[in-house]
């Protein structure tokens, strides 16, 4: 003889036994998707990196100045330099979305300085935000050092994202992709250093400046190519601890995500 089905009656003290099997086991699963969700969407998120921008605290560095292509502080290393390039390279940029004047500073180019500023910085990439006014030629010299020498590593494509660098580096997080557009476009048409980001699945990411085919800033060229994948053909250079890649901007071409 078949057994009656069983229904639900909301007025009774019990449920009927497999009613009640199927909601305790209802609740179980449910509680456990609750408990599952916010950790499987915490994993999933892109890590954004570790940057770092002291804000609020100045400090005092010395160095060679050099303009061309940005400007950018040249910092002797003591002592050996063990196989490593003999400067630290320090990128320079204005408070707030500008880049320094380089009109203004052209004057101390190639000579020793002193400045003041506060460190922005990422993985391997420095930064300091100065003023013109705080950057003042070194006690006792007039002596003009040279660029340093370029080596180069040949035509190169590469793909990635050109961001802009002081956001990048610290003064955002992150200072990239979608989002972050409208700030780079902003920070990079004042002048910040545009850089290409090159990404590897295993290993540090790779940082190229951007420079025309005969070495110029490019950052009106590019604003419309900011926070979106690129492919770049260009000639690459190493200039002390700069990557720098020179390529006509009219030939930079979006790649699809």
């Amino acid at each position: 003889m078949n057994q009656p089905d069983e229904f639900y009656i909301g007025w009774e003290a019990k449920a009927a036994p497999g009613v009640g099997k199927t909601v305790r086991k209802t609740v179980v699963v449910v509680l456990a998707l609750a408990l599952l969700a916010p950790i499987l969407l915490a994993v999933s998120q892109r890590m954004i990196g570790v940057s770092v921008f002291e804000w609020g605290t100045h400090k005092t560095f010395s160095g060679i100045l050099q303009v061309q292509p940005y400007p950018h502080l040249l910092v002797p290393r003591p002592g050996k330099a063990d196989g490593l390039p003999r400067f630290s390279t320090y990128y320079l940029v204005a408070p707030w979305k500008f880049g320094l004047d380089r009109e203004t500073i052209g004057p101390l180019h190639g000579k020793s300085v002193t400045l003041k500023g506060t460190l922005i910085y990422r993985d391997n990439q420095t930064m300091i935000e100065t003023k013109a006014e705080w950057i003042q030629a070194a006690e006792k010299t007039s002596a003009t050092t040279p660029p340093l020498p370029s080596t180069s590593l040949g035509t190169q494509t590469l793909v990635g994202e050109i961001v802009d660098s002081k956001c990048f580096l610290g003064v955002m997080n992150p200072g990239q992709l979608t989002p972050h557009r409208a700030c780079a476009i902003r920070c990079i048409s004042g002048g910040v250093p545009p850089v290409l980001l090159v990404r590897q699945t295993n290993g540090p990411a790779f940082y190229f400046l951007l420079v025309s085919r005969d070495g110029k800033p490019v950052n009106k060229e590019v604003l419309d190519l900011v926070a979106e994948p690129v492919e770049i053909t260009g000639a690459v250079e190493r200039q002390g601890e700069l990557l720098i890649l020179r390529a006509n901007p009219a030939t930079y071409r979006r790649v699809k995500r």
